[in-house]
């Protein structure tokens, strides 16, 4: 009886001291194939943007025409859903104001050129309260406008800025990605969430 309970404590021993490790081979392996299957995504996502001569960069002032046809698109959307807040057709910014704003690394603004022309495109700004008196330090990469045109929509366009914005935000030291949606465009809302973005606040309004 005495050799039984001898072999079962070394056992249950062995168990202890083995099972932590099992587990962390465990997690050790399911680590690596996660980073397998990143790397081999990024060299998919690679070769498709070279095969389909798709490329996300800075904005240049040669593409200012598209980027206002785009600020139109953005405009009728917000228009449509509040005409009494949105004019309708306008641009955000002026042919002159983004030119002026193409080369402030403070305000970066992205392009997804496919083909030579722009699909889409997604204006940052760096955001961080220094100082403040009830606000932590955080460095915020503020997402001030994205858009798809419109023949480029369901091409996953806007997906691929997004995440861009975010590995460029990642690599800037950026705590968080903020944006603003508003609630007469359920279609962005419903993107925004699916790629993971949570309410921060809520602006609300009453009517008078």
């Amino acid at each position: 009886m005495l050799k039984k309970n001898k072999t079962t404590i070394t056992l249950k021993t062995n168990a202890i001291i083995f099972l932590p490790m099992f587990f962390q081979l465990l997690i050790d392996m399911y680590a690596k194939i996660i980073t397998l299957i990143s790397v081999k995504k990024s060299l998919f996502i690679v070769q498709y943007l070279h095969k389909e001569r798709i490329m996300i960069r800075r904005a240049q002032e040669k593409d200012t025409k598209d980027i206002l046809n785009l600020l139109v698109q953005v405009d009728m959307v917000h228009h449509n859903g509040r005409p009494d807040l949105f004019k309708g057709p306008a641009t955000k910014y002026t042919a002159e104001q983004l030119c002026s704003m193409y080369s402030d690394d403070s305000r970066p603004i992205f392009v997804f050129e496919k083909d030579g022309s722009v699909a889409g495109y997604a204006f940052c700004i760096f955001v961080q309260h220094t100082d403040d008196n009830v606000l932590t330090d955080v460095k915020t990469l503020y997402i001030d406008d994205i858009c798809v045109d419109e023949n480029c929509r369901g091409m996953h366009v806007g997906k691929a800025l997004y995440d861009y914005v975010l590995n460029f935000a990642r690599h800037s030291g950026c705590y968080n990605v903020t944006l603003n949606v508003w609630s007469c465009n359920p279609g962005a809302m419903k993107f925004y969430e699916k790629c993971g973005l949570r309410p921060q606040k809520i602006c609300m309004e009453k009517l008078l």
